[in-house]
């Protein structure tokens, strides 16, 4: 227990999520202001309004789950850490296990051991989070939406 204290493999993927789960919340943060701006502001049409708002949110669910996933690929060649399960090759694999954590979907055919699982979880933590804010700002934008019509 105290060897893991002065890992410093256990430090650097700390450190590194710390960083993405500030990058991501940032992230999430400026691109809800702008597609809550736009709303009220471009966009004639109600379809036109609804669907860059899905598209807008959709799009920066993905880059977070891109961030979350190179980091991890990364994470693994630097801290000798492992997935276990099926064999992830390449970015796009981590991209995936990336998208299965972020979703809270859950591990099926790969899962992650060691120092890594700190950053995988901590993942999952602010996947539902964000995914949470992004239904919230949806609601409250379809909200505003429906008491302009009546």
């Amino acid at each position: 227990m105290i060897d893991a204290l002065f890992d410093a493999n256990h430090w650097l993927v700390a450190l590194t999520t710390l960083i993405l789960v500030g990058a991501c919340v940032l992230l999430h943060y400026e691109v809800s202001s702008v597609l809550s701006h736009l709303m009220r502001r471009t966009a004639p049409t109600r379809r036109r309004r609804f669907l860059g708002l899905m598209f807008g949110l959709l799009a920066a669910h993905v880059a977070e789950i891109w961030l979350f996933g190179l980091a991890a690929w990364w994470l693994v060649g630097e801290t000798g850490g492992t997935v276990v399960g099926a064999a992830l090759h390449n970015g796009l694999d981590y991209v995936y296990l990336s998208a299965i954590t972020f979703t809270t979907l859950g591990y099926g055919d790969v899962y992650p051991e060691g120092p890594l699982r700190f950053l995988m979880g901590t993942e999952s933590l602010t996947g539902f989070m964000l995914i949470t804010w992004s239904a919230s700002l949806t609601f409250l934008e379809m909200q505003r939406h429906w008491n302009d019509q009546g």
